[in-house]
Parts: structure tokens; sequence; C-alpha cells
């Protein structure tokens, strides 16, 4: 029979997560004839292997396992899975991901047969009555207007755009630029309120999000390819409370070099008053648990240094006035 749909997961390293996603993948309700995944790892990862090795034995569901010959990133990994695809659609989702029993099946009855199509579905995260910075971080995939966690193309579609820009090598913005390419081809955007995949949050370290700014550096890329579309659906002005925090502390720094009492303490007022502003912020809406509150605190006194010396970063790097 024909296959309909080729689904797409990018993974690495993540078997348990991957054994989840599996799961539900091959617990379909559209015909298992029909469709095929494609598990593509983003560098050699064997435990992955054997996870897909145990999927194709059970004979189920028509499963492949590709892998980069080295860690390129998810953007890579998706570019090679839809290559090798035989499906008229393409659907992406992550290895994190749950998608719905009739996820492809809703997909497939609202195809009609259009050359160039793209479709987004919905997805659901989860989050505890007292969710962390984290989880509600996470739960903002909710409201994404594109998402590679739950988001489908024709293939001829994706090779007339040249699929994904794999100079971003990391989980960010990759799904925007996809979305920017087939807004600039006018392809037609359906979002798809019954295709459904879940989101869990996974468990993340403390002090994660100190080590997620340095995908803030991919900013710059995107708003670079895409000036125009990034004032309207990013980011309409750039935010200044962190360049705020990071001046009055360097404000602090030079004060003290030319002795001006005066305008030290002023920075200091400013740099403490803005930092727990951001600090409250933070855990307005989060856990009060004394590791989170110590989490948060900590973290604020981070976050806006790194996110700034990203941003700048990426704007260097990538040549562009982006701030």
């Amino acid at each position: 029979m024909e296959i309909k749909i080729s689904v797409v997961v990018p993974t690495y390293k993540r078997s348990g997560l991957l054994r989840n996603c599996l799961w539900n993948l091959c617990h379909q309700t559209l015909n298992k004839e029909n469709y095929e995944v494609i598990i593509v790892s983003d560098g050699p990862d064997d435990e992955s292997r054997e996870v897909v090795n145990e999927y194709e034995q059970a004979g189920n569901t028509n499963i492949r396992f590709l892998s980069l010959p080295a860690k390129k990133g998810p953007a890579a990994a998706r570019n090679m899975g839809w290559k090798n695809a035989h499906g008229i659609l393409i659907a992406f989702t992550d290895d994190d991901c749950l998608p719905d029993a009739t996820w492809l099946e809703n997909i497939w009855k609202h195809y009609e047969q259009e050359v160039e199509i793209a479709y987004t579905g919905k997805v659901v995260v989860p989050v505890s009555e007292e969710p962390t910075d984290f989880e509600l971080n996470t739960k903002g995939l909710e409201t994404g207007d594109f998402v590679t966690a739950n988001c489908v193309c024709t293939k001829i579609t994706l090779e007339a755009i040249g699929g994904f820009d794999e100079e971003f090598s990391t989980a960010w913005r990759e799904d925007s630029d996809l979305e920017f390419k087939l807004l600039n081809r006018n392809v037609p955007i359906f979002k798809l309120e019954d295709a459904v995949v879940v989101h869990p949050v996974r468990i993340a370290p403390w002090g994660v999000s100190i080590k997620e700014q340095k995908k803030t550096m991919f900013n710059a890329l995107l708003f670079k390819k895409y000036p125009g579309l990034y004032r309207q659906r990013i980011k309409k002005r750039p935010s200044l409370r962190y360049y705020f925090i990071v001046l009055s502390f360097l404000s602090i720094i030079f004060s003290a070099i030319f002795k001006l009492e005066d305008m030290v303490l002023l920075s200091v007022v400013c740099w403490i008053a803005s930092t727990v502003d951001f600090i409250m912020k933070r855990l307005s809406a989060t856990r009060k648990t004394r590791s989170h509150i110590l989490e948060m605190i900590f973290t604020s006194f981070v976050i806006p240094f790194l996110s700034v010396y990203w941003t700048i970063y990426g704007a260097v790097k990538y040549r562009v006035l982006f701030f």
C-alpha cells in the first residue's frame, strides 16, 4: 500500500524518551501500511539503535533508523529523515513527545491532495499545580505558531524550500525559520486542533535556565534572515530589562573606579531593584519551595549577563545589528 505519511523523529542518546515516543507512534489508528517512522540519530548512538531494533523486530510498524556520522543538530537530523522518506506528507515530532493515537489519522483526513501545504497541530504540555520556571517555559510551546513537536509539510514543499537550515545547530528557532520559509513562498499553513501531540516536561537539572541562554545567539541569525517577520511574529521590539540590569552593574564598577560615590549608590540601587523585580516576576506564578526559590534567585542574577553576552555574540557572528 501507499505510504501516506512519513514521521521523522530526531534523537540523540535519550533512549528512555524515545521508547515512549515510539510506543505511541506504533499504536496509531491510521493503517500501519499507510505510514512509516524514521528515527534519525544526531550522531552515533547505539542505545537509540537498540530501541528501534526492538520495534523493528516486533514487525507491527514500518520503522527505520538513520544516523548522522557526527553531531550536527536536530535540523540536520530532520533533513536526513525527510530526504529519505517515502511519504506524501512528512510529519515531524520529537523524541520527548507522545503523539495521540489519532494523530496521523486526523492529519490525513484534512489533506486534500494539495501539492504544497503545511499543517501545525495542537501541542499539549501538562504541568504540575505549582509549576517550576522550566515547566512554564516549556508550556509556551502550546501557543507557538509553528513548532517541530507537531508540524507537517508535503515532501514537495520541503524540497522546494530546502528543508531546515542546518546553521541552526541546536533546538532553537529552526522551527520558526522553516515557518518563515513557508510564509515567504506563500505556502498555506493550517492549524489542526484535532492532531494532538502531548509534550511532557522532561526532568531538568537545577539551574537549567543558565545553560539555555546560549540558544539566544540564534535569535540574531533568524533576525538577519527575516527581520520583518522576526519583529512581527517573535518580538516586536528588543527587551530592555536585561540591558538595564547589565548597564547598572557596569555603572557600579566604573563609578567606583572614578570615585563617584553618589553614582555608585544610585547604580547599586538600580541594579538590586531591577534584579529583585526580575526574581519576583519569575516567582510570581511558579513553585515556592526552598530549592526553587534559591534557583530563581541565583539564576536571575546570572541570566541577564549571559543573555546579553550571547545576543551580542550572535550579532557579531552573523554580522547583523541585533539586540
